[in-house]
């Protein structure tokens, strides 16, 4: 007996991928994760892609570190590899993963060995997990490899763990977005028993190994770690949904973020917290005067953290103010924050902390119902060689610079000259101390920071005893209250020095930010003004010149689909014409693909001249934005404020297209109400014709000898007239079906009006010979843009109309004639008129059977309605009238293209 157990497929992971290719078309992502290296991740890779091969999927092995392990190597039999891309750098041909193959070739399963490698320079993504996602947004299934330690929000406790830093890391939203992670495990007595034989690293690599990283100790508690992760994710995947969201709504975190090198561990600290508490959480940063004369190696610490909790899924604020304390406590009290972050790295004791209390601590004091969280932060060996070669700052706010001591020793100059001539015409010294401290107040205003306040403060108490106090030229005082006046002279200039800086910070933020709230409220404004695309385009591009003072250019299509892109060249940019090429049209089609930024001072596509931003709205990209980096990459704050400029250009590309959707769909509304009523029309008014002919035919089938002639002969013109009239409802329906081809749109020519009246009176002669119609047209020929065939059934219509309401003794009149920029066109008789019941519905489609329109004399009647359709789609209107003497009066108008032809 055959055992099939084995084969019998697994529902679990047959819901699994029911489930995600109901996502967006998106690829599944398999995680094969381990502790350490040497664990069998990408054997177990390989036995599960042999597995899948077995069953018919289309798999390829994308790239694998073989590792010169023959198990490994044994395993790649049978399996499509995809040649590795080669990479020239520095003399050394690299091996990398070849994105832009994989994606040519399209597999349904690839297998990308080691996540969180780093890829050569000059390769499109900085990272594999980037080539992973694009991947994965292509549709394509992925297999991949990753250990503990490349965990982001991991890396500082593996590092206290193995004394090592890994460099190489994958954000956590990766491992925790997967469709499905497989833990490899193994003991790590077997794992050092296989390191020993030499079956993972060859041996000078195996000995290192052993002694620094793959330790017992080091192996069991990454391990433990790595069993944690997993737990976690199965214990959070396994949580009922209702009984989250109240503890995300009462969880809200916040970490602060500076320049210091600790700030990385209170980022990893906090995302870990809220993903234990499935809680959302805020990075904060603070601008102050500070910030802007920090040195490069700061901002780029800067920079870093603030796009390290951006990977690991923080919110990102950047805030203004002189007040570090008070910024971080208002924003937290108006955010509805339960918890801070704060990192602690030194504890140095100094004069100003004397007087002042630490950040921490004045929050303590400031919010007291938010929970403070102190993270104690150790300097990283790498990072001491950034604080050696800071430029000369001696503590905050207090600078070093020869510009800012010449001004300072040049005023107190001027300021003791003035006051020598105050002395020599004996005013009273009283008036000198006055002068000095204006100085002071002075340079306080024109340095930077405290250092030339206080120093001013200093030297003109000094100056002011060596030369205006007895005796001269000496720092010796005779009168006893001098050295009480010095001090009160010192303490003024010292309080009046620091409020100065201090006013002077708080107006250069104001106007700051209130210049920023200005942009802001100006776009907004104007955005909702615009009424159309192509001015809400141009008016973007606008501000983005004037904002960043950088050439802009924004695609609000695909760009590899659309040459619809805008272009605005900044003055104070050189030719930024390659914007236009081709390559920088490859970057944008990128972003537009993988809604992700790309471009100069990204991780992606780093080579390119601009940096490019994404529009996403529902997880739809409305357009792109780029901005020029000819003159230098953009900087963190200045990507804040593009982000928020585009979340208000993406609400007016969302408006423009909901309105457009809208617009189509109440055309689709109106074509699909045409239809159905067209159906119920059409099952009243093809009823009759048919009864009647059915029982014509009939009635000469079954009684055909027995029927006199004129019997037989009556009958016989009964199915004619029913099958005429059969004929032109056909006609009607092939009308109706050609103006809905496309929604009210014909195809216009210019028609000569009496041959239209001439061809339709001709039809109707034929169906009613005996009828008197007259027909006026202008002396001038008269040339009237339309589609003549469907022009021409809209007067037989309106004929057919008055000669079944008019006596048949009666003649009806048809006139076109040319009014202003219109052709006029009426068909009149002397029937009985159009009763007052009528008249609301006599273009509907369809109407209840006591509010028929005229033309409903047999069945429904769908000619009238057929009339306004066509008339609408000419831009024209169709009215009618009762006559005074009798009768009505059906009128339409057809606008006319000015020529030399309308006369």
């Amino acid at each position: 007996m055959v055992d099939f157990s084995d084969k019998r497929p697994n529902p679990d992971d047959i819901l699994e991928d029911l489930s995600s290719n109901l996502e967006n078309g998106k690829g599944r992502l398999e995680i094969f994760f381990g502790y350490a290296a040497g664990v069998g991740k990408t054997y177990a890779m390989l036995d599960d892609a042999q597995e899948q091969m077995k069953s018919g999927v289309d798999v390829l092995v994308g790239y694998i570190e073989q590792h010169t392990r023959p198990e490994t190597i044994q395993l790649l039999s049978g399996l499509p590899v995809l040649p590795p891309k080669i990479i020239e750098y520095r003399n050394i041909q690299l091996k990398e993963f070849d994105l832009d193959a994989a994606l040519k070739r399209k597999p349904k399963l690839i297998l990308v060995d080691e996540l969180a490698h780093t890829n050569a320079p000059g390769v499109r993504n900085k990272k594999r997990y980037q080539d992973v996602e694009e991947l994965l947004n292509a549709g394509i299934d992925v297999f991949t490899t990753v250990n503990v330690q490349h965990l982001e929000s991991l890396n500082d406790i593996v590092e206290n763990i193995t004394r090592i830093s890994v460099q190489e890391t994958i954000p956590d939203y990766i491992f925790n977005n997967a469709d499905k992670i497989k833990l490899i495990d193994i003991e790590p007595e077997e794992l050092l028993n296989r390191f020993e034989s030499g079956k993972i690293y060859r041996q000078e690599r195996t000995e290192k190994a052993l002694e620094n990283f793959f330790t017992k100790e080091n192996l069991r508690l990454l391990r433990e770690i790595a069993m944690r992760k997993v737990a976690n994710r199965i214990s959070y995947a396994n949580q009922n949904e209702p009984h989250l969201s109240p503890k995300m709504a009462n969880i809200k975190l916040l970490v602060c973020i500076s320049a210091s090198p600790s700030s990385t561990k209170c980022i990893r600290w906090t995302e870990r917290t809220a993903e234990a508490f499935h809680a959302p959480w805020t990075a904060v940063y603070v601008e102050t005067m500070e910030s802007d004369y920090f040195t490069d190696l700061e901002k780029q610490s800067i920079r870093d953290n603030l796009a390290l909790a951006e990977r690991l899924g923080a919110e990102i604020v950047t805030l203004n103010g002189y007040d570090i304390a008070t910024v971080i406590a208002e924003y937290a009290r108006l955010s509805g924050i339960t918890n801070i972050v704060i990192g602690k790295s030194r504890n140095k004791k100094t004069i100003g902390n004397l007087f002042k209390s630490s950040l921490e601590d004045q929050l303590i004091e400031m919010l007291a119902s938010i929970e403070i969280h102190i993270i104690p932060g150790n300097m990283p060996r790498h990072s001491t060689s950034q604080y050696k070669r800071r430029r000369m700052r001696i503590g905050k706010n207090l600078y070093l610079s020869w510009q800012d001591a010449f001004k300072t020793v040049g005023l107190l100059m001027i300021a003791t000259l003035f006051s020598w001539g105050i002395n020599t015409l004996n005013i009273g010294n009283q008036n000198i101390i006055m002068v000095y401290i204006l100085s002071v107040q002075v340079i306080s205003r024109i340095t930077m920071g405290y250092v030339y306040g206080i120093a001013a403060s200093v030297l003109s108490v000094l100056t002011f005893n060596f030369f205006f106090t007895v005796p001269y030229f000496t720092f010796h005082s005779i009168q006893k209250g001098y050295p009480i006046t010095f001090f009160i002279m010192l303490l003024v200039a010292l309080i009046t020095s620091a409020l100065t800086v201090r006013i002077k910070t708080h107006v250069r933020l104001a106007v700051e930010k209130e210049h920023r709230t200005e942009i802001l409220y100006e776009i907004n404004k104007k955005l909702l003004a615009s009424n159309d695309l192509d001015g809400t385009v141009m008016l973007v591009n606008e501000y983005m010149v004037k904002v960043f003072g950088r050439s802009s250019i924004l695609y609000t299509q695909d760009p590899v689909n659309s040459l619809t892109e805008n272009f605005l060249q900044s003055p104070s940019d050189p030719d930024a014409s390659f914007l236009l090429s081709k390559d920088e049209r490859a970057v944008a089609h990128w972003v537009f693909m993988n809604k992700k930024s790309a471009g100069a001072g990204s991780d992606t596509l780093m080579g390119a001249g601009a940096f490019y931003m994404p529009i996403v709205s529902s997880s739809k990209v409305l357009g792109v934005i780029g901005l020029s980096c000819a003159n230098g990459k953009l900087n963190q704050n200045n990507r804040l404020f593009l982000r928020v400029i585009a979340s208000q250009v993406e609400i007016a590309l969302e408006r423009h297209v909901l309105s457009n959707e809208q617009r189509r769909m109440t055309i689709e509304s109106e074509k699909e109400k045409m239809r159905s009523n067209l159906l119920r029309a059409i099952s009243h008014d093809l009823r009759t014709p048919l009864t009647g002919i059915l029982g014509a035919s009939s009635t000469i089938l079954e009684n055909g000898i027995n029927l006199d002639d004129e019997t037989n002969k009556a009958l016989i013109l009964n199915i004619k007239e029913e099958s005429q009239w059969l004929i032109r409802m056909v006609e009607n329906l092939l009308s109706v079906t050609r103006i809905n081809q496309e929604p009210m749109n014909v195809t216009k020519t210019p028609e000569a009006a009496e041959e239209i009246l001439a061809e339709a009176c001709s039809h109707i002669h034929k169906w009613f010979p005996i009828r008197k119609i007259s027909v006026k047209v202008p002396d001038d020929l008269l040339m009237v843009p339309m589609e003549g065939t469907l022009i021409e059934q809209v007067i037989i219509n309106l004929l057919e109309n008055a000669i079944k309401h008019s006596p048949e003794d009666s003649i009806i009149k048809v006139e076109a004639k040319k009014l202003g920029n219109n052709a006029v066109f009426e068909v009149s008789d002397n029937g009985s008129g159009i009763s007052d019941e009528e008249f609301p519905n006599l273009f509907e489609e369809y109407v209840h059977q006591k509010k028929r329109s005229a033309d409903s004399s047999r069945g429904m009647g769908i000619g009238l309605s057929i009339c306004k359709s066509i008339i609408k789609a000419h831009n024209g209107k169709i009215d009618a009238e009762n006559k005074k003497n009798g009768g009505a009066v059906f009128r339409f108008t057809l606008p006319l293209e000015e020529s030399e032809d309308n006369g």
